[in-house]
């Protein structure tokens, strides 16, 4: 799952060496904290959100069929 994660956002960044993703997990909860280069964070938000809600909605799907809530959230 972390991978999927990842791969999505290097496709989307100019500098994708500077893509790091945490990994948190509290049980049925995962909690994905991606920080990217600061130039980047716009590609990786999109405008009004939509590329984060994208992100967001794809890994909630792939939680689901494991059986865990996904949170994704971009620094």
């Amino acid at each position: 799952m972390d991978e999927a994660l990842a791969v999505l956002v290097r496709a989307l960044v100019k500098v994708p060496d500077a893509v790091r993703i945490e990994r948190h997990d509290e049980g049925r909860r995962l909690l994905f904290v991606v920080s990217v280069d600061p130039s980047d964070v716009g590609r990786v938000v999109g405008r009004n959100g939509r590329i984060a809600k994208s992100l967001r909605a794809v890994m909630r799907a792939v939680g689901e069929r494991e059986g865990r809530q996904v949170v994704v959230e971009v620094k």
